[in-house]
């Protein structure tokens, strides 16, 4: 039986940002802190990092009731608020400097998503009802974002929301029109938002891309996600994404579950279990999992999301299809986890093991990217949705 998650969450990850990443001088949170724990405060800021603290909190207050989560979340919500929507053209900035001026205006799909999910949460949390408008907000917006023709959302745009040539979400992307990534991470928000206002609109989006999963982003030959399309949907490289195949199968579970379609739910049933074994392909002797295979070699460092969406995957799959092996497999990832990967004496988890199985100090641990969203969530999960309270 596993446990540990309520004490997890409490007494290392949110202490942790509650503790060091607080940016009393000019508001919100910090920008980093480095693989050697230095904090930089002068550090840009990121919206994705803002959104995701915003929906941890939250979430956090929402599940747990303390009243310091609460304050956490206002605070993060009042950022976003306030420097990261762009008051002239909609949506929200990439990117501010420390002082929070706006650095990168460009408007990308993906970052729309979470600030969308984090004023979501925000008001699940707090009955906030500006917070839903805000979201209501994003939803519009990123519903303007997509390709009618062929259906799903084009990956990013200047501030204005016009064309723009580089649309990748990070370096490690591919420069392409449509992104496995980045509609999971609208189908996330969309979940999140049906929860607390069915519109007819919403129901419609969300319906259309739990199809284009079923559809078109999952490989019925392989059981992988495929990561990367042109303008046309067409497959654009070979890359196998284990955390990403983990994570899809529970937050679609989790979609077509709350969106209540009796036949979009059979079609996610069907093919969820698919996905779960092509993840468990990146299952390593050590009972982590590995990062990515990409044609045909592999990279097996032991990412921190990776492993904390494996625990949340493997432990649905377990669930739904009442087998031992998912069971077993999320046990052994989270012993992993709480040997390797959370930092005993500094606090929150490192970034990663790399092959070798030495600790990754090269990355943040806390930053652009770096945030308490995916080990944060994976212990309110097991909290809430699957009871483990110790």
């Amino acid at each position: 039986m596993m446990k540990g998650f309520k004490e997890e969450l409490e007494n290392n990850i949110l202490r942790y940002w509650m503790e060091y990443m607080v940016d009393t001088d000019h508001g919100g949170f910090y920008g980093r802190i480095d693989g050697d724990n230095k904090l930089d405060k002068t550090a840009n800021k990121g919206v994705v990092m803002h959104a995701r603290i915003l929906w941890t909190f939250a979430a956090s207050y929402r599940v747990l009731g303390r009243s310091a989560y609460r304050q956490m979340a206002e605070r993060a919500y009042c950022y976003l608020r306030d420097y990261f929507v762009d008051k002239q053209y909609g949506g929200v900035f990439w990117e501010i400097d420390f002082q929070g001026l706006p650095v990168n205006r460009k408007k990308q799909t993906y970052a729309q998503g979470f600030a969308l999910y984090a004023f979501s949460e925000y008001y699940r949390a707090t009955g906030c009802t500006e917070a839903l408008d805000y979201a209501k907000k994003q939803f519009y917006q990123i519903e303007r974002c997509k390709d009618n023709e062929l259906g799903g959302y084009w990956e990013a745009f200047t501030e204005d929301w016009q064309p723009i040539a580089d649309m990748r979400l990070s370096e490690k992307d591919e420069n392409e029109a449509k992104t496995m990534n980045t509609h999971l991470h609208i189908l996330e928000p969309y979940t999140n938002l049906l929860r607390v206002w069915v519109d007819e609109r919403l129901v419609k989006a969300q319906s259309d891309l739990i199809a284009l999963f079923t559809d078109r982003i999952y490989n019925a030959s392989t059981g992988h996600l495929q990561l990367f399309f042109d303008e046309q949907w067409q497959v654009k490289g070979e890359a196998q994404s284990f955390g990403h195949d983990i994570e899809a199968v529970w937050l679609l579970l989790e979609a077509a579950e709350v969106l209540g379609d009796p036949e979009l739910t059979q079609k996610v049933k069907n093919i969820v279990p698919c996905i779960g074994k092509a993840a468990s392909e990146g299952l390593l002797p050590d009972a982590s999992l590995a990062y990515e295979r990409k044609n045909g070699r592999w990279d097996r460092e032991r990412h921190w999301w990776v492993q904390a969406e494996a625990v949340v995957g493997f432990s649905y799959l377990g669930k739904v299809l009442d087998d031992w092996f998912y069971k077993e497999k999320a046990e052994h990832i989270w012993t992993y986890i709480q040997s390797n990967l959370i930092d005993r004496v500094e606090g929150e988890w490192y970034w990663s093991r790399l092959e070798n199985g030495e600790v990754n100090r090269r990355e943040d641990k806390a930053g652009f990217w770096k945030c308490p969203y995916h080990n944060g969530r994976m212990c309110l999960e097991m909290i809430e949705n699957f009871g483990i309270i110790r």
